[in-house]
Protein backbone atom coordinates (compact mmCIF):
# COMPACT_ATOMS: atom_id res chain seq x y z
CA UNK A 1 0.00 0.00 0.00
CA UNK A 2 1.36 3.51 -1.22
CA UNK A 3 1.21 5.89 1.61
CA UNK A 4 -1.11 8.18 -0.30
CA UNK A 5 -3.57 5.67 -0.51
CA UNK A 6 -3.10 4.49 3.03
CA UNK A 7 -4.12 8.22 3.65
CA UNK A 8 -6.99 7.90 1.72
CA UNK A 9 -8.06 4.74 2.93
CA UNK A 10 -7.55 5.15 6.41
CA UNK A 11 -7.61 8.84 7.58
CA UNK A 12 -8.73 11.39 5.12
CA UNK A 13 -12.30 10.52 6.37
CA UNK A 14 -11.54 9.43 9.47
CA UNK A 15 -13.31 12.36 11.49
CA UNK A 16 -15.93 14.65 11.19
CA UNK A 17 -15.66 17.76 9.47
CA UNK A 18 -15.69 21.13 11.63
CA UNK A 19 -17.08 23.99 10.61
CA UNK A 20 -13.82 26.01 11.44
CA UNK A 21 -11.78 24.15 9.14
CA UNK A 22 -11.95 25.83 5.71
CA UNK A 23 -9.78 23.13 4.15
CA UNK A 24 -8.18 20.32 5.68
CA UNK A 25 -6.63 16.64 4.80
CA UNK A 26 -5.48 16.93 0.87
CA UNK A 27 -2.88 20.27 0.58
CA UNK A 28 0.40 21.32 2.24
CA UNK A 29 -1.13 23.24 4.97
CA UNK A 30 -4.75 23.02 6.98
CA UNK A 31 -6.67 26.41 7.45
CA UNK A 32 -8.43 26.76 10.85
CA UNK A 33 -10.73 29.57 11.91
CA UNK A 34 -9.80 30.81 15.68
CA UNK A 35 -13.02 32.18 16.55
CA UNK A 36 -13.09 36.08 17.91
CA UNK A 37 -11.62 36.53 21.07
CA UNK A 38 -10.03 33.52 21.92
CA UNK A 39 -6.67 31.81 22.09
CA UNK A 40 -5.30 29.10 20.35
CA UNK A 41 -3.70 26.74 22.54
CA UNK A 42 -1.56 23.35 20.92
CA UNK A 43 0.59 20.50 21.96
CA UNK A 44 2.57 17.75 20.63
CA UNK A 45 3.56 14.48 22.33
CA UNK A 46 5.06 11.74 19.98
CA UNK A 47 4.78 7.80 21.75
CA UNK A 48 7.79 5.56 20.84
CA UNK A 49 7.61 1.83 20.65
CA UNK A 50 9.38 0.04 23.24
CA UNK A 51 9.19 3.64 25.27
CA UNK A 52 5.67 4.49 25.70
CA UNK A 53 3.92 1.47 25.09
CA UNK A 54 4.78 -2.70 24.60
CA UNK A 55 5.35 -3.86 21.16
CA UNK A 56 2.26 -5.86 21.57
CA UNK A 57 0.02 -3.27 22.95
CA UNK A 58 -4.04 -3.12 20.89
CA UNK A 59 -3.59 -1.20 18.19
CA UNK A 60 -7.16 -0.14 18.62
CA UNK A 61 -5.99 1.40 22.41
CA UNK A 62 -3.22 2.50 20.93
CA UNK A 63 -4.97 4.90 18.67
CA UNK A 64 -7.39 6.12 21.63
CA UNK A 65 -3.94 6.76 23.69
CA UNK A 66 -1.96 8.45 21.05
CA UNK A 67 -4.71 11.20 21.12
CA UNK A 68 -5.81 11.19 24.78
CA UNK A 69 -2.13 12.56 25.84
CA UNK A 70 -2.15 15.26 23.61
CA UNK A 71 -5.88 16.12 24.90
CA UNK A 72 -4.48 15.69 28.34
CA UNK A 73 -2.55 18.54 27.65
CA UNK A 74 -5.20 20.70 26.25
CA UNK A 75 -7.42 19.86 29.09
CA UNK A 76 -4.65 21.39 32.19
CA UNK A 77 -4.40 24.93 30.11
CA UNK A 78 -8.74 24.65 30.59
CA UNK A 79 -8.67 24.25 26.06
CA UNK A 80 -11.55 23.14 24.08
CA UNK A 81 -10.27 20.79 21.92
CA UNK A 82 -10.82 20.92 18.00
CA UNK A 83 -8.35 19.98 15.49
CA UNK A 84 -4.92 17.53 15.52
CA UNK A 85 -2.90 16.01 12.97
CA UNK A 86 -1.19 12.92 13.41
CA UNK A 87 2.43 11.73 12.38
CA UNK A 88 2.17 8.39 11.98
CA UNK A 89 5.78 6.11 11.30
CA UNK A 90 4.95 2.54 10.29
CA UNK A 91 7.71 -0.47 9.56
CA UNK A 92 5.28 -1.79 7.05
CA UNK A 93 1.43 -2.03 5.92
CA UNK A 94 -1.02 -3.70 7.80
CA UNK A 95 -4.13 -3.43 6.86
CA UNK A 96 -5.83 -4.92 10.10
CA UNK A 97 -3.54 -2.98 12.26
CA UNK A 98 -3.91 0.29 10.53
CA UNK A 99 -8.18 -0.18 10.75
CA UNK A 100 -7.92 -0.96 14.35
CA UNK A 101 -5.40 2.25 15.29
CA UNK A 102 -7.61 4.25 13.31
CA UNK A 103 -11.09 3.21 14.82
CA UNK A 104 -9.57 4.30 18.22
CA UNK A 105 -8.37 7.18 17.45
CA UNK A 106 -11.37 8.37 15.32
CA UNK A 107 -13.93 7.04 18.53
CA UNK A 108 -12.28 9.36 21.02
CA UNK A 109 -11.92 12.57 18.32
CA UNK A 110 -15.64 11.91 17.75
CA UNK A 111 -16.36 12.02 21.44
CA UNK A 112 -14.93 15.58 21.87
CA UNK A 113 -15.83 16.94 18.29
CA UNK A 114 -12.21 16.84 17.04
CA UNK A 115 -11.19 16.96 13.60
CA UNK A 116 -8.18 15.35 12.14
CA UNK A 117 -6.86 17.95 9.36
CA UNK A 118 -3.71 17.02 8.60
CA UNK A 119 0.04 15.28 9.67
CA UNK A 120 2.35 12.83 7.79
CA UNK A 121 2.89 8.97 7.44
CA UNK A 122 6.99 7.45 6.52
CA UNK A 123 8.60 4.08 6.96
CA UNK A 124 10.41 3.18 10.00
CA UNK A 125 10.12 2.09 13.72
CA UNK A 126 6.70 3.05 14.90
CA UNK A 127 6.53 5.93 16.55
CA UNK A 128 2.97 7.97 16.62
CA UNK A 129 3.61 11.93 16.62
CA UNK A 130 0.05 13.81 17.36
CA UNK A 131 -0.29 17.48 17.45
CA UNK A 132 -3.37 18.76 19.26
CA UNK A 133 -5.18 22.17 18.71
CA UNK A 134 -7.92 23.86 20.87
CA UNK A 135 -8.86 27.61 22.13
CA UNK A 136 -9.88 29.30 24.80
CA UNK A 137 -11.19 32.69 25.58
CA UNK A 138 -8.54 35.41 25.96
CA UNK A 139 -6.72 35.48 29.26
CA UNK A 140 -8.38 32.64 30.72
CA UNK A 141 -5.37 29.89 30.46
CA UNK A 142 -4.33 27.76 33.44
CA UNK A 143 -0.87 27.86 33.26
CA UNK A 144 1.91 26.42 35.20
CA UNK A 145 3.27 29.82 36.65
CA UNK A 146 0.35 31.49 38.32
CA UNK A 147 0.64 29.32 41.78
CA UNK A 148 -0.15 31.49 44.75
CA UNK A 149 0.78 31.06 48.35
CA UNK A 150 -2.20 29.53 50.31
CA UNK A 151 -3.93 27.95 47.22
CA UNK A 152 -4.76 24.04 47.73
CA UNK A 153 -3.21 21.64 45.81
CA UNK A 154 -6.04 19.43 44.00
CA UNK A 155 -6.05 16.26 41.83
CA UNK A 156 -8.77 15.40 39.88
CA UNK A 157 -9.59 11.04 40.26
CA UNK A 158 -7.22 8.76 41.71
CA UNK A 159 -3.73 8.44 41.46
CA UNK A 160 -1.30 5.46 40.97
CA UNK A 161 -3.70 2.67 38.75
CA UNK A 162 -1.99 3.18 35.74
CA UNK A 163 1.37 2.90 37.48
CA UNK A 164 -0.09 -0.26 38.89
CA UNK A 165 -1.11 -1.54 35.81
CA UNK A 166 2.44 -1.23 34.51
CA UNK A 167 3.56 -3.26 36.95
CA UNK A 168 1.59 -6.01 36.22
CA UNK A 169 2.33 -6.10 32.59
CA UNK A 170 6.40 -6.04 33.45
CA UNK A 171 5.93 -9.21 35.51
CA UNK A 172 5.02 -7.88 39.39
CA UNK A 173 3.02 -11.01 40.52
CA UNK A 174 1.03 -9.30 43.04
CA UNK A 175 -0.15 -6.62 40.72
CA UNK A 176 -1.57 -9.04 38.28
CA UNK A 177 -4.67 -9.96 40.04
CA UNK A 178 -5.56 -6.10 39.54
CA UNK A 179 -4.60 -5.92 35.75
CA UNK A 180 -7.87 -6.95 34.23
CA UNK A 181 -9.36 -3.37 36.57
CA UNK A 182 -6.89 -1.22 35.78
CA UNK A 183 -5.19 -1.91 32.51
CA UNK A 184 -7.60 0.90 30.75
CA UNK A 185 -6.01 3.55 33.38
CA UNK A 186 -2.86 2.97 31.39
CA UNK A 187 -3.85 2.05 28.19
CA UNK A 188 -7.03 4.58 27.67
CA UNK A 189 -6.79 7.02 29.78
CA UNK A 190 -9.52 9.54 29.50
CA UNK A 191 -8.58 13.32 29.11
CA UNK A 192 -10.26 15.42 31.32
CA UNK A 193 -11.04 17.93 29.06
CA UNK A 194 -15.06 19.38 30.64
CA UNK A 195 -12.89 19.37 34.15
CA UNK A 196 -10.18 21.99 32.83
CA UNK A 197 -13.01 24.13 31.16
CA UNK A 198 -14.81 24.22 34.32
CA UNK A 199 -12.32 25.12 36.28
CA UNK A 200 -11.15 28.20 34.46
CA UNK A 201 -11.79 31.38 36.50
CA UNK A 202 -11.22 29.13 39.91
CA UNK A 203 -7.89 27.96 39.81
CA UNK A 204 -4.83 29.54 39.60
CA UNK A 205 -2.99 26.76 38.27
CA UNK A 206 -3.15 23.77 36.70
CA UNK A 207 -0.73 20.91 35.02
CA UNK A 208 -1.78 17.18 33.57
CA UNK A 209 -0.42 14.38 35.71
CA UNK A 210 1.41 12.47 33.01
CA UNK A 211 4.91 12.28 34.37
CA UNK A 212 3.77 11.40 38.64
CA UNK A 213 2.51 13.77 41.01
CA UNK A 214 6.18 14.84 42.62
CA UNK A 215 7.60 15.43 38.96
CA UNK A 216 4.71 17.21 37.22
CA UNK A 217 3.64 19.44 40.21
CA UNK A 218 7.32 20.04 40.44
CA UNK A 219 7.52 22.16 37.68
CA UNK A 220 4.09 24.27 38.90
CA UNK A 221 6.35 24.93 42.27
CA UNK A 222 9.23 25.84 40.10
CA UNK A 223 7.63 28.35 37.23
CA UNK A 224 5.85 30.00 40.28
CA UNK A 225 8.26 30.62 42.41
CA UNK A 226 6.45 28.34 45.60
CA UNK A 227 6.58 25.57 47.74
CA UNK A 228 4.06 22.95 49.19
CA UNK A 229 3.15 20.79 51.43
CA UNK A 230 0.82 17.88 50.85
CA UNK A 231 -0.89 15.57 53.34
CA UNK A 232 -0.15 12.28 52.11
CA UNK A 233 -2.97 10.38 53.68
CA UNK A 234 -5.34 12.66 51.69
CA UNK A 235 -3.90 10.99 48.42
CA UNK A 236 -7.15 9.81 46.35
CA UNK A 237 -6.53 6.08 45.70
CA UNK A 238 -8.97 3.54 44.39
CA UNK A 239 -9.30 0.48 46.35
CA UNK A 240 -7.28 -1.83 43.99
CA UNK A 241 -4.53 0.60 44.89
CA UNK A 242 -5.27 0.76 48.55
CA UNK A 243 -4.42 -3.07 48.72
CA UNK A 244 -1.69 -4.00 46.68
CA UNK A 245 0.20 -0.95 48.91
CA UNK A 246 2.20 -2.92 51.68
CA UNK A 247 2.98 -0.55 54.34
CA UNK A 248 2.04 2.94 55.27
CA UNK A 249 5.59 4.67 53.31
CA UNK A 250 4.64 3.14 50.49
CA UNK A 251 4.46 5.98 47.63
CA UNK A 252 5.76 5.56 44.86
CA UNK A 253 2.96 4.58 42.51
CA UNK A 254 0.80 7.65 43.21
CA UNK A 255 3.52 10.20 44.08
CA UNK A 256 5.55 8.81 40.79
CA UNK A 257 4.14 6.35 38.96
CA UNK A 258 2.93 8.21 36.18
CA UNK A 259 0.60 7.77 33.09
CA UNK A 260 -2.36 8.78 35.51
CA UNK A 261 -3.72 12.17 32.72
CA UNK A 262 -5.61 13.18 35.84
CA UNK A 263 -5.59 17.16 36.32
CA UNK A 264 -3.47 18.81 39.32
CA UNK A 265 -4.67 22.02 39.94
CA UNK A 266 -4.28 24.64 42.72
CA UNK A 267 -7.11 26.51 43.82
CA UNK A 268 -7.93 29.47 46.52
CA UNK A 269 -9.85 28.40 49.53
CA UNK A 270 -12.36 30.39 48.93
CA UNK A 271 -13.32 29.29 45.42
CA UNK A 272 -12.61 25.12 46.63
CA UNK A 273 -16.81 24.86 47.28
CA UNK A 274 -17.76 26.04 43.93
CA UNK A 275 -14.81 23.88 42.20
CA UNK A 276 -15.76 21.03 43.63
CA UNK A 277 -19.43 21.70 42.72
CA UNK A 278 -17.72 21.70 39.18
CA UNK A 279 -15.77 18.59 39.45
CA UNK A 280 -17.11 16.39 41.87
CA UNK A 281 -14.16 14.33 42.08
CA UNK A 282 -11.32 16.83 43.12
CA UNK A 283 -10.03 16.11 45.98
CA UNK A 284 -7.49 18.84 48.02
CA UNK A 285 -4.38 16.83 48.96
CA UNK A 286 -2.03 20.04 50.27
CA UNK A 287 -1.71 23.81 50.25
CA UNK A 288 1.09 25.98 48.52
CA UNK A 289 3.28 28.03 51.09
CA UNK A 290 5.96 30.51 50.50
CA UNK A 291 9.03 27.98 51.52
CA UNK A 292 10.78 26.70 48.32
CA UNK A 293 10.42 22.65 48.11
CA UNK A 294 7.87 19.86 48.71
CA UNK A 295 7.41 18.42 51.87
CA UNK A 296 5.22 15.32 51.84
CA UNK A 297 3.66 14.84 55.44
CA UNK A 298 2.23 12.04 57.29
CA UNK A 299 -1.31 11.83 58.98
CA UNK A 300 0.97 11.97 62.30
CA UNK A 301 2.62 15.42 61.33
CA UNK A 302 5.79 13.82 60.58
CA UNK A 303 7.88 14.22 56.83
CA UNK A 304 8.17 11.32 54.61
CA UNK A 305 11.99 11.57 53.57
CA UNK A 306 12.15 9.36 50.62
CA UNK A 307 13.47 10.65 47.58
CA UNK A 308 11.48 10.49 44.46
CA UNK A 309 11.32 11.22 40.73
CA UNK A 310 8.57 10.64 37.87
CA UNK A 311 9.84 9.48 34.76
CA UNK A 312 12.12 11.86 32.61
CA UNK A 313 13.61 10.86 29.31
CA UNK A 314 17.41 11.21 29.13
CA UNK A 315 17.47 10.63 32.83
Amino acid sequence: MAEFELIQRYFAQLTPPREDVPLGIGDDCALLRLPDGYELATTTDTLVAGVHFFDDVAPETLGHKALAVNLSDLASMGAEAAWVTLALTLDRTDAAWLQAFSRGFATLAAEFNVQLVGGDTTQGPLAIGVTAFGFLPAGQALKRSTAEVGDLVCVTGSLGDAALALRALQGDLRAKPFLRDLRHRLESPQPRLAAGQSLRGLAHAAIDLSDGLISDLGHILKQSRVGVTLQLADLPLSPQLQSYLQSDDDFVLPLAGGDDYELCVTVPPAKLRQAQQRVADLTVIGQIDAEPGMRLQRQDGSLLEQQLTGYEHFA
